[in-house]
């Protein structure tokens, strides 16, 4: 068995694979323009340094999205420990936009820097609730209805990927006509 520095520094480089006591080798083809060295994951005040230009934008977005979310609530309020439709609506119609988004975003607007960042996390952050969902669904339990919310958590899951998937398909059909002109 090698001892620690007697082991070559990349695996498979100076040893044999599958050498006995070597548990670093191995014999995989390997691209030479990946790096797979690891890395520490770098530190959220680094992050928010590189990244500094975009908070202002996904604030006033997620600002923006909170209050289009209070006024749905406020439109069709519901008590606590009954079926929320208004959350509901919100997480579904919000899952909608972001997958027409997100389709609109990787084709149209590729380009841009803050669209994906104000209208995706800001404006849709703060629009969906996952929070007050499952504070909604808790209150159903609490007030002796499991059933209901075990449907109303069904619900929204499946409906909400369904949503996405609608928003997604057409997102990529309203983005083929203005996408075609520039392939050409």
């Amino acid at each position: 068995m090698m001892s620690p520095s007697e082991r070559p520094s990349e695996p498979g480089k100076s040893s044999e694979p599958g050498e006995p006591g070597d548990e670093l080798a191995y014999d995989i083809a390997v691209d030479p323009e990946v790096d797979l060295a690891v890395r520490p994951s770098p530190h959220p005040w680094q992050v928010l340094r590189e990244h500094a230009h975009l908070v202002p934008a996904i604030a006033i977005g997620g600002a923006t999205g909170a209050l289009a979310r209070f006024g749905v609530a406020t439109v069709e309020p519901h008590a606590a420990g009954t079926f929320a439709w208004s959350t509901l609506w919100t997480n579904l119609s919000g899952a909608f936009l972001l997958g027409l988004l997100m389709a609109l975003v990787l084709s149209v607007w590729s380009h841009t820097r803050y669209v994906r960042p104000f209208l995706g996390v800001g404006v849709l952050g703060g629009y969906t609730t996952f929070s007050t969902y499952e504070l909604d669904a808790r209150g159903l339990v609490a007030s002796g209805h499991p059933g209901e919310a075990l449907v109303y958590v069904g619900v929204t899951v499946a409906c909400g990927l369904l949503a996405v998937l609608a928003g997604l398909a057409l997102g990529r059909r309203l983005a083929a006509p203005l996408t075609a002109g520039a392939d050409r």
